[in-house]
Parts: C-alpha cells; structure tokens; sequence
C-alpha cells in the first residue's frame, strides 16, 4: 500500500497588528504518516478524543480527494507532533497542512500548494497559520474574491525567537469569542501603520522598531485577560529589550530579540511573577514549509 509522512513547522500568527494576516513559520515539527488501506479509518499517535472522522488531518484530507474526484479509501495515520495544542503554535493548521498535502501526494501530485492553500484556507477561514505552514518564513496574506493571495517577507538573520508556551490552553474559538464585532477607527489605522512597521523592522533587524510596531489595538487588549499574568510578564520582557506579542490567539507569548541569552535573563524571574508554569521554548524561523519525509509507492 501506498504511504507517505509529511513533515509541517509550527506557525506564530499575528505578530501583534497583523491580526489573521501576518505568519512566520518556527522550527517545532508535525509529522503525520498515512498509509492506504482497503478499508476503515485508524488514527493513532493523539489523544483518543482526536481519533475519529472528525481529526483535521483525515477531514483535509477527504477534502482535497473530494476536490479531486477520487475515491476516499481507507487510511492509517499516525501522528508525531512536538507542536503544542491549542497554545497558539498552529498545531491545527500543522494537521490540516499535513492531510491535505498527504492526500495530493499519494494522488499523483494533481494540485499545486496554491491549490492545497485555497482549500485547507475554506476550512480554517483566515491563512495566517496556513500560508507559512505551506511556504516557510514570514507571510503575509489577505483573501481576494473568496481565494488566499500569500507573499513571503525577508527577514533580517539576526533574529531570535523565545516562546513561553504556559500549561494551560486557550482554543482559538474561546479566543475569538472575546473580540468585538466593530472597531473604531483609529483603531483600525493604529493597526495598519504598525502593521507595515512590524514587517519593515523584521527585515531590518530594528529591535526598537519593533517593539513599538508590534503593539496592537485590535485582538490583544480583548485576549490578555484570559492569559495569566499576562501585564507582569509583559512588563518583565519590556525590561530586557526584547520585542514582544501574543503568538496567534495565545495563550503562548513570542519574545522577538536580536540579543543572545535571553532565556537566561528570564530563567530566574519568570517563576516570580507568575503561579502558572510557563516552558522557555528558542526557536529559529523555518525557511522551509511543509514538505515530504519519506514516500513508498
């Protein structure tokens, strides 16, 4: 039977303004085999409240066979992640990049990744996680008449990355449930000035820019109360000079810093401003998006 593993790198969404449009894609992995069957569907490798039809992984996955006019037969798949759930690392649109490049590799390759982008981005409904997903590195995305346009920023090689990943979660729809229907205006231009900032700093290597670019109006103000300790961490990374933001919808915090050590200057006061556990996770930009692992015809 015919298997594949696909390999897809965790994803931090929004870099402050650039709420359901900004994505760079970080070095944590998922790595999900699937393997034709005759019949049946087995998932395992996650917790079993993940192993039935409605898995993100098996769900892309029938989406792209059904796009494409195939037989949906039976599967294995297994999962293998280092990605967090529902921490705010992309861990959801890792499974659905993975199903859906999975199935159009075991297909013959019929769809491009643009192709896989603009159906896995009908499910999700916004491509901020997904674009770099696919691509790699820093995206940017918006939707165009119903379809993800996605481009790839540069950025500057000095940058390091510090997530604290909490112990507990928050999912995404919580998340949003918290956002307001309007904004006003200014709101809204605070947004795009600062958006334009946080990708131009990133290229430049500017850490004050960037600390500066990445305040945002429109999502963290509504999200930081249901992370703990949010303002006295925030102020704690405020001290070090390092940049910093929500990763996605949280509850993870992303520390952006061109200064080595930064884990080493938190180690010792992280612990004294907050009763949650908060793991320091550096992580690198991973230039280099979903792709195949291993294939056997």
């Amino acid at each position: 039977m015919k298997q594949v593993t696909i390999r897809v790198p965790a994803t931090t969404a929004n870099l402050g303004p650039g709420f359901d449009a900004f994505g760079c894609a970080l070095s944590l992995y998922t790595d999900v085999t699937f393997e034709e069957t005759d019949s049946g569907l087995e998932i395992t490798g996650c917790d079993e409240s993940f192993t039935g039809p409605d898995n993100l992984a098996y769900t892309a996955y029938c989406a792209v066979l059904s796009s494409l006019s195939e037989e949906i037969r039976g599967v294995k798949i297994h999962i293998r992640t280092q990605i967090p759930i529902c921490r705010g690392l992309g861990s959801s649109a890792a499974l659905l990049v993975a199903g859906a490049m999975g199935a159009n590799v075991l297909r013959g390759r019929k769809l491009s990744t643009q192709g896989l982008l603009n159906i896995t981005n009908a499910m999700e409904g916004h491509p901020d996680n997904l674009a770099p997903a696919f691509f790699g590195g820093l995206t940017a995305s918006m939707v165009d008449n119903g379809l993800p346009v996605t481009v790839n920023f540069p950025l500057h090689p000095g940058w390091e990355f510090l997530a604290l990943v909490p112990d507990f979660d928050l999912p995404t729809p919580l998340a949003r449930s918290v956002l307001p229907t309007e904004y006003d205006r200014a709101d809204a231009v605070y947004n795009i000035s600062h958006g334009a900032m946080v990708l131009k700093a990133l290229e430049l290597g500017d850490e004050k820019l960037l600390r500066s670019a990445m305040q945002d109006r429109i999502h963290q103000p509504y999200r930081k109360g249901m992370i703990a300790d949010y303002d006295q961490i925030q102020g704690l990374i405020r001290t070090t000079g390092a940049a910093f933001c929500l990763s996605g919808a949280g509850p993870t915090l992303l520390c952006i810093t061109r200064n080595p050590g930064l884990q080493e200057k938190l180690a010792g006061k992280l612990g004294l401003i907050t009763q949650a556990h908060w793991d320091m996770l550096p992580l690198h930009v991973e230039f280099q998006g979903a792709r195949v692992l291993s294939e056997q015809a």
